[in-house]
C-alpha cells in the first residue's frame, strides 16, 4: 500500500477551518466583512449580532459608529455582492 504525497498545510488548515466555522448568517458576514469593508475599517468595527437580517457591528467609538453609518448604502451594497441579495437587510452601529 502506497502512501500518498504529502499536503500543504495551508491546504489542509483550509480544509479543517470551512468544515468547522458556524454556518449561522452572522458567522457568514464576520467572514465576509474584512474584505467588504476593506482593513482599516474592518479594524473601526465588527459584527457582534444578527437578527432578521439586521447586523449589528460593534464599534469602538461614536465617531467612528456615525462615519459608519454614514457609508451603510456602500457597504451593504458590497456584501450584498459577497453574500447575495437580502442576505444582510440592514446595519446598525454602536459602540462597545
Amino acid at each position: 500500500m502506497r502512501r500518498r504525497a504529502p499536503q500543504p498545510i495551508a491546504i489542509a488548515l483550509a480544509q479543517l477551518t470551512e468544515r468547522v466555522q458556524p454556518l449561522t448568517k452572522l458567522a457568514q458576514v464576520q467572514r465576509a466583512w474584512g474584505e467588504a469593508v476593506g482593513p482599516v475599517i474592518a479594524g473601526w468595527g465588527k459584527p457582534l449580532s444578527e437578527k432578521s437580517g439586521v447586523v449589528t457591528i460593534g464599534c469602538r467609538d461614536s465617531i467612528t459608529a456615525h462615519e459608519l453609518d454614514l457609508q451603510k448604502t456602500q457597504i451593504l451594497a458590497k456584501l450584498a455582492e459577497d453574500l447575495g441579495a437580502d442576505f444582510v437587510t440592514d446595519l446598525r452601529f454602536r459602540v462597545g
